[in-house]
């Protein structure tokens, strides 16, 4: 039978990055004791206001067909939301709604680019954005983001990868698997490229409201100049514990937004009343438990550089925000996932290869911050004993 190229593009980018984790759950399922780092799965749960919300708006009857946009009640919050944070006006015909941050890029990247356009992209990356790129028959084109550089993007690097079929620079700030947070000189220095070059700039800030005590966040909607080319994307995921209720929106032009309209609508035809009733009073104000998280995940990301960095030649790339920290393991002379699947048989502890996140991770670990402390002591030592037997020699 014949399939879809799609299916041909997509091979590979799917569960397939996720096998350690998948081993992980198995083997846990079947009594073992495993230390599970693999997922940024939040450590606390959905605050009980938003669960209350959703309940009452099922049972007043919100459960019947959205729209394509978003219940009005919740589009009006997100434009009031960001044009408090962003301090420039942003309207309700600025703001799409739909279920999560991984259907919300799925969607701006169908409407901005087709076979034979490129996407500029960071690498390492998130596991998923290449085949939210590879969906769409456009062509993911990597940017190093580089250690020396803390991991953000460069506009030198961005400016030397650009072609005629060039469409779009894909950002991600807090970033997912490094924690950088891209400050103002960045972005300025990257929009300057963008403008230069007629680029969209699309950016993934999922992580915002996680983003650890004095680092600040920027993002590239903050600037006014760049307004006609920018669309962002987010989600109660992170910041509200809600991963489950897969509620997430974008912002940008009100061109941009009529057009994704009819695709929103073949797509989804909107979401569930109940859950826009939830998202609306989530977004109206601060988070209850962000603050919370980012405290805890900052402490834990020190708490593995103290324990690991310089132990059996192992390095810890300590991050500014989000939910992970980064174990560069190449001096045992491993690649990142034969590290993961020994450290998984012979210690017990599940952690994701870094080479599931791009070529510029291998060799690296992406370890989940969102493990009790006394765990995630737990694992570090079993890393460290694990480096110590391969330095040996011993399996």
């Amino acid at each position: 039978m014949r399939y879809a190229s799609v299916t041909d593009r997509l091979a590979g980018l799917g569960g397939a990055k996720w096998a350690i984790h998948a081993r992980a759950r198995d083997l846990k399922s079947a009594g073992e004791q495993i230390i599970e780092l693999t997922i940024g799965e939040p450590d606390v749960e959905t605050p009980e206001p938003m669960l209350e919300a959703a309940a009452r708006s099922m049972r007043a009857g919100r459960t019947g067909y959205s729209n394509g946009r978003g219940e009005p009640g919740l589009v009006a919050a997100l434009a009031a939301r960001y044009t408090a944070r962003r301090g420039r006006g942003i309207g309700r015909d600025q703001v799409m709604c739909l279920p999560g941050t991984q259907t919300t890029l799925y969607a701006i990247l169908r409407t901005l680019v087709e076979a034979g356009d490129e996407v500029l992209l960071g690498d390492p990356m998130y596991a998923t954005y290449e085949g939210l790129i590879a969906q769409t028959g456009a062509t993911v084109v990597p940017v190093p983001l580089r250690p020396e550089h803390g991991f953000r993007m460069q506009a030198a690097d961005v400016a030397a990868r650009i072609t005629p079929r060039t469409r779009v620079l894909f950002l991600n700030t807090p970033h997912n698997p490094t924690g950088a947070v891209l400050r103002p000189a960045d972005i300025r220095a990257l929009g300057e490229v963008a403008k230069a070059h007629d680029l969209w700039i699309v950016s993934d800030e999922v992580y915002e409201d996680l983003v650890f005590p004095g680092v600040p966040f920027t993002s590239p909607l903050d600037f006014a100049d760049l307004a006609d080319r920018v669309v962002v994307a987010s989600s109660l995921s992170k910041s509200h514990a809600a991963p489950g209720f897969r509620s997430g929106w974008c912002v940008g032009p009100a061109e941009f937004c009529e057009r994704l309209l009819p695709l929103s609508e073949t797509m989804l035809f909107g979401s569930q009343p109940f859950i826009a009733d939830m998202t609306q009073l989530a977004v109206s104000e601060p988070s209850p438990v962000a603050a919370g998280m980012a405290e805890r995940f900052a402490r834990r990301a020190a708490l593995i550089e103290r324990q690991l960095t310089g132990v059996n030649g192992l390095y810890v790339h300590r991050p500014e925000a989000g939910m992970f920290a980064l174990v560069d393991v190449r001096a045992t002379g491993l690649s990142g996932e034969e590290f993961a699947l020994g450290l998984l048989d012979r210690r017990k502890v599940a952690v994701m290869p870094g080479e599931s996140f791009g070529a510029g991770l291998s060799g690296w670990l992406r370890l989940s911050l969102t493990q009790p402390d006394e765990r995630v002591v737990e694992a570090t030592d079993r890393i460290a004993a694990h480096a110590a037997s391969l330095l040996e020699g011993v399996a």
